[in-house]
């Protein structure tokens, strides 16, 4: 290819990066949790919940260090599960740390010893109301790939929470749950989980039921085979489509797959990859006033940054990538989580960073995704 070729072709990619780029008054950033010398991440472990302008999200802090490699957390210090409530629609939060989400003593979550102390697993004695207002869940692990998990609720929107209450292992090697789930009826809920693969590896998903509000759990399905090699199906973010139909889209090593059932979560079929690209991010699947659904997810190629895809018909095909940022400094980012507001704006929270040797932080990004 001559010089002249090369010139139009790179040209174009830039002009093709433009246009994925919302105008500037449609997108703004907004810090979540930052503070010097601390690490936030992972609010897709913890989950996100929104009751119109009322948004509250849960993540982890912990304290940085910097690493080439891996995660710019201290893993010889102790980390705490944390939540940021906002009142005002994303634009400003506050930090919450309820007593009810400490997790349970000997706790490890990204490999970081946790701040024990919180009460000991337990069984759920049931009768959950999922249906009630203000009824929030979040699940969680107490290892990354052959754990025991667990999860807790709150009927008053996060203030306060009962648990832990530990999950079955649904004859899997173990299980490491993040939040995804979709509530069905006042004591019937499907939990979607990462179960480890034979080889206790991470991970494939499963889908799992309870009917009586939390007492006993049963395996549902798996949503696709096990993954070959080292690559994984984990973090499962998905709608409800209509009464028997679920969208789930699923993070691998390096892309976002989208699988589809039509019969109430007992079998699945492939659908398509929304983002065939990620360098490892989990998605977060959000239906949306309108019946489009939204996907958003960390991106961690250069330029580093939080990235969104829109389907008009429910996902069986996808739009343009949508470019919310790329400012990032380095890879260790994303774990998006996602909500509507009233108004029709979407906000995206993730973890984030500016620079390889300072604090890594929680932002939420306020962003129009158009008319349909």
């Amino acid at each position: 290819m001559n010089k002249s070729a090369r010139n139009f072709f790179r040209a174009a990619a830039i002009l093709l990066c433009v246009a994925a780029l919302p105008a500037a008054e449609t997108v703004k950033h907004v810090i979540v949790q930052r503070e010097e010398g601390r690490f936030g991440g992972w609010p897709a472990n913890h989950g996100i919940w929104a009751w119109g302008n009322e948004i509250l999200v849960g993540f982890e802090i912990g304290f940085f260090k910097a690493n080439d490699r891996g995660h710019a957390i201290d893993r010889s210090r102790p980390a705490e599960h944390v939540l940021a409530r906002s009142l005002d629609g994303g634009e400003t939060w506050t930090i919450e740390r309820p007593e009810g989400l400490r997790p349970p003593p000997g706790s490890v979550v990204a490999d970081v010893l946790t701040n024990g102390g919180g009460r000991p697993l337990r069984d759920c004695p049931g009768g959950i109301d999922f249906t009630r207002p203000g009824f929030a869940l979040t699940a969680r692990m107490t290892g990354i790939h052959d754990g025991v998990s667990r999860f807790y609720y709150s009927y008053d929107k996060g203030k306060s929470w009962d648990g832990p209450f530990r999950l079955p292992d649904f004859g899997q090697p173990g299980t490491a749950a993040r939040t995804d789930y979709l509530v069905n009826g006042k004591n019937d809920l499907f939990l979607f989980l990462t179960a480890a693969k034979s080889n206790r590896k991470e991970g494939r998903v499963i889908l799992t039921r309870t009917q009586d509000g939390g007492k006993t759990w049963k395996l549902v399905s798996y949503i696709g085979p096990e993954p070959e090699g080292d690559d994984y199906a984990i973090m499962p973010s998905s709608v409800r489509l209509s009464p028997e139909r679920i969208l789930t889209t699923i993070r691998h090593r390096k892309f976002i797959a989208a699988w589809l059932s039509e019969d109430n979560g007992g079998t699945w079929r492939f659908v398509n990859q929304p983002a065939p690209q990620t360098g490892g991010n989990p998605p977060s699947l959000v239906k949306l006033q309108d019946g489009r659904l939204a996907l958003t997810y960390g991106y961690r190629l250069p330029p580093y940054g939080i990235r969104a895809r829109l389907s008009a018909d429910e996902g069986k095909t996808w739009g343009e990538e949508i470019i919310l940022r790329q400012d990032a400094a380095r890879w260790d980012l994303g774990y998006t989580r996602t909500v509507q507001r009233p108004d029709g704006k979407l906000v995206t929270v993730y973890y984030y960073n500016d620079a390889p040797d300072q604090e890594h932080y929680i932002a939420a990004t306020i962003w129009d995704p158009g008319p349909r």
